[in-house]
């Protein structure tokens, strides 16, 4: 028999707090049953919540965490003050193999930084990157850096592409993902040196992917390329608008459909493509940022996550640790780093 998997859970981070994270996990331990949850909080609270289901019973486990990480507090100030936090506890679990995988819906910048200070980073990985899951026409595509880095190096974009390519091809069971970086056109001339120098390397790189060139934002949407390479700031923005956009949508949808007998006579009889349509626009359902590049697995969901949002982020952290991906960034970024050192060796 296979051990079953432990999720440790940051249950005090987020806009509201543990009922959210325990309404989730009624969700998923019906979905996977061979999982078990660590919560770090204030142990009487979750006590309290954790007493109204029965469900959860023997699979959950509680560990106090007198403190917590607000949305406000800086990186610097949780690296030196915050070892008695819900968030550090839930890292040092997974650092101590008392669980495969950490889940925080806490202060990104935060988490990061308690993530790289307990896991470290995978060796000649330069920074860690926040990758996500974004639907598209032709199914999913992966989008990094989504926030963890506000700029990005030539060097930088090459790590995330290497990371981006491990990702798809282990979760989306990719065999040579096609990789794009993010820019103001598609032509080799346009972007700044950074992303014509990230893209020299890649395009003349004996990796396992195809590399596509430039994309453009439109072009994420489209499903142009499985994995789109970027730096945190731009792609946060991306992120957000795209959500926005989502709801926007659903929003105008909802309005139309109410505005005459007649349209709601027909959202009736369209109901089950109409709810086909709403899944497929509910950002909830893509919730959880995938933190990249670290000796450990860590998923970082949206901090206003209501209860079904946490779950998509709970379930990502799941299929993530039933992966190896640590293993095949390693081997890409050994290669590419060989592949540097070769090609300037020959210009000498």
């Amino acid at each position: 028999m296979t051990r079953a998997l432990t999720v440790s859970i940051d249950a005090m981070g987020g806009d509201a707090g543990p009922s959210i994270v325990v309404s989730a996990l009624i969700k998923t331990v019906q979905r996977h049953r061979d999982v078990n949850f660590i919560l770090h909080g204030d142990e009487a609270q979750l006590a309290k919540l954790l007493t109204r289901q029965p469900k959860l019973k023997g699979r959950v486990a509680i560990r106090h965490a007198p403190a917590r990480v607000s949305m406000e507090d800086k990186p610097s100030h949780v690296l030196r003050r915050g070892r008695d936090t819900s968030m550090w506890h839930t890292i040092d679990c997974v650092k101590q193999g008392e669980a495969n995988v950490a889940v925080s819906a806490g202060n990104t910048g935060a988490l990061m930084a308690v993530s790289m200070f307990g896991l470290g980073i995978i060796e000649g990985v330069s920074r860690p990157a926040i990758a996500t899951i974004w639907p598209t026409l032709k199914g999913q595509t992966v989008v990094l850096d989504v926030g963890a880095n506000v700029s990005a190096t030539d060097e930088q974009l090459v790590d995330f592409a290497v990371m981006g390519e491990a990702f798809a091809h282990v979760i989306l069971g990719l065999a040579r993902p096609t990789v794009g970086i993010l820019n103001v056109g598609s032509e080799e001339q346009k972007g700044n040196d950074g992303v014509k120098s990230a893209a020299s390397i890649l395009r003349n790189s004996n990796l396992p992917m195809a590399f596509h060139g430039f994309v453009e934002g439109d072009d994420i949407a489209k499903g142009t390329v499985d994995v789109v390479v970027t730096d945190g700031f731009t792609g946060n923005i991306a992120l957000k608008t795209a959500e926005g956009t989502a709801r926007l949508v659903g929003a105008y949808l909802r309005l139309a459909l109410k505005r005459s007998l007649l349209s709601r006579l027909g959202a009736a009889m369209a109901s089950s493509s109409l709810n086909a349509l709403r899944r497929k626009l509910d950002p909830r359902a893509a919730n959880g940022g995938i933190f990249l590049g670290l000796n450990g697995v860590v998923v970082k969901s949206h901090g206003g996550a209501d209860a079904v949002g946490f779950a998509s982020a709970v379930d990502m952290a799941i299929d993530m640790a039933r992966v190896d991906i640590n293993a095949r960034i390693t081997a890409d970024r050994s290669a590419i780093t060989a592949e540097c050192a070769g090609a300037r060796a020959s210009e000498l």
